[in-house]
């Protein structure tokens, strides 16, 4: 069973930084593209950064590509997200989202994380 372990989510204030964590666990034959998508309340859940298998291609979504970065270790199964400068407009819920193969020909499949709440407030 493959599960996405979350962590390092919390309260902050503006300006501060915080960084996610997220650990693909359980049994898989092999994992691809990582990243993070967020939802803040009353809005769509948006794709915020991915990284793909050894860190060959990373993605920023614009609204934060000159204040977050995403890095990866393979060996680990883990992704980071590094968030700087956090504003009030970064408070939601991180989902964690891996596209991964759980068997040795088998098919490739999306799963998520539980979430982990992001809160920027004075």
């Amino acid at each position: 069973q493959v599960q996405l372990l979350e962590s390092g989510g919390g309260w902050v204030q503006p300006g501060d930084s915080l960084t996610l964590s997220c650990a693909a666990s359980g049994s898989f034959f092999s994992v691809y593209a990582m990243g993070y998508y967020r939802q803040a309340p009353g809005k769509q859940r948006e794709l915020v950064a991915f990284i793909t298998a050894g860190s060959i291609n990373t993605h920023l979504a614009n609204s934060v590509r000159d204040r977050f970065s995403i890095s990866r270790d393979d060996a680990k199964n883990m992704i980071y997200l590094q968030m700087n400068s956090l504003t009030p407009e970064d408070t939601a819920v991180y989902y964690c989202n891996a596209d991964l193969q759980a068997t040795s020909g088998g098919s490739r499949g999306v799963y998520w994380g539980q979430g982990t709440q992001v809160t920027v407030s004075s």
